[in-house]
C-alpha cells in the first residue's frame, strides 16, 4: 500500500488554490492533457512544465476507447495512449510519482466505465493515497452519482460536475449544489476541440451562472488562444483549454520540442490572463 498524499491536508488542494487565487484578484489556469499520450514519461514532464509557466491545476484524461465528448484531437490522443496500453492504474502511478515533485492540483476526467471496473470505492480511496484531488465523470449526472459522492466525500475528493449551453439555469443550480471544486461549464454545444471564435452566448450564460452559486465555475471546450482565454476569465473563475495543448503535442516531433510548444503555449495563455 502506498503512503496517503492527501493525509495531513485539511483542505482540498483544488479548494486552496481557487481561495489563494481569489485573494490575488486572479483567475485559474487549467490545462488538460490526455494521461500517456505520446508516452507516460512526456506526461510526467509536461505536468511540471506546465506548472512552472503559469498552470494553476491540471487536468488529466483518461484513456477511454468510447469517448461521448471528446473530439476528434482528443479522441486521436486517447487512442496513442490506449496503444501505449496506459490503464487507469498507470496514472495513478503517474500521480503517486508526480506528488514527489509538485503540489499542483491534479484532476482526473474519466468517463464512468474504467472506475466502475475499477470499483468505485477502491478507485476513491487510491486518488486520495496517490494524490488526485478531484475527477470530472462526464458520463456520471448529478441525480446517478450517489454512491460515487458518497465515497468521493470520504476520501475529501472533488467531483466536478458539467453542465451545458441547453442546460436551463434550475437545472444548473442543481447540478452545482452537487459540484465541490468547481463547476465546470461548457461553452458550446458539442464535442471538444480549438475553435476560432467562442459561443456569442457565453458572457451571458457565465454572469447568469455566477448569480446562482457561489461555487468557482471554470469554462472550457473550444478555447483555443490567449484572447479567448483572457475574455473568458473575466466572467469566470477559471478557464480550461485542451485540445489546443494536444494538437501542440501531436505536431510536435520530439520530447524536447513537445515540452517547449507546449511551455511556450501555456505562458502565453497565463501572461495573457494576468494581464501582462
Amino acid at each position: 500500500m502506498v503512503p496517503d498524499q492527501n493525509k495531513s491536508k485539511s483542505m482540498n488542494r483544488i479548494d486552496s488554490k481557487f481561495g489563494e487565487l481569489n485573494r490575488k484578484g486572479r483567475k485559474a489556469l487549467i490545462t488538460f492533457i490526455t494521461a500517456g499520450d505520446p508516452d507516460l514519461d512526456t506526461t510526467f514532464e509536461l505536468v511540471l512544465e506546465m506548472e512552472r509557466k503559469g498552470a494553476d491545476v491540471v487536468e488529466l484524461g483518461v484513456p477511454f476507447s468510447d469517448p461521448l465528448a471528446d473530439g476528434t484531437t482528443i479522441q486521436r490522443a486517447s487512442q496513442r495512449a490506449l496503444n501505449n496500453k496506459v490503464r487507469l492504474r498507470d496514472i495513478l502511478k503517474l500521480v503517486y510519482k508526480l506528488r514527489r515533485k509538485t503540489e499542483i492540483p491534479i484532476v482526473l476526467m474519466s468517463y464512468l466505465n474504467p472506475i466502475y471496473k475499477y470499483g468505485l470505492e477502491e478507485f476513491a480511496t487510491t486518488c486520495r493515497k496517490t494524490g488526485v484531488d478531484g475527477v470530472i465523470i462526464p458520463d456520471l449526472v448529478p441525480e446517478e452519482a450517489e454512491e460515487w459522492l458518497t465515497v468521493a466525500r470520504l476520501n475529501k475528493l472533488s467531483t466536478i460536475f458539467l453542465a451545458a449551453p441547453t442546460s436551463p439555469l434550475e437545472r444548473i443550480k442543481k447540478i452545482a449544489s452537487k459540484s465541490t471544486g468547481f463547476l465546470y461549464y461548457v461553452s458550446l454545444t458539442g464535442v471538444t476541440g480549438a475553435r476560432d471564435k467562442l459561443n456569442s452566448n457565453i458572457i451571458e450564460a457565465l454572469k447568469a451562472i455566477k448569480r446562482i452559486t457561489n461555487k468557482p465555475v471554470a469554462c472550457g471546450f473550444g478555447i483555443s488562444n490567449p484572447q479567448q482565454a483572457r475574455k473568458v476569465s473575466r466572467y469566470s473563475d477559471g478557464v480550461i483549454v485542451g485540445s489546443a495543448i494536444i494538437d501542440l503535442i501531436e505536431k510536435s516531433t520530439s520530447r524536447k520540442a513537445i515540452l517547449k510548444n507546449v511551455g511556450n503555449f501555456v505562458a502565453s495563455l497565463h501572461q495573457k490572463m494576468v494581464g501582462d
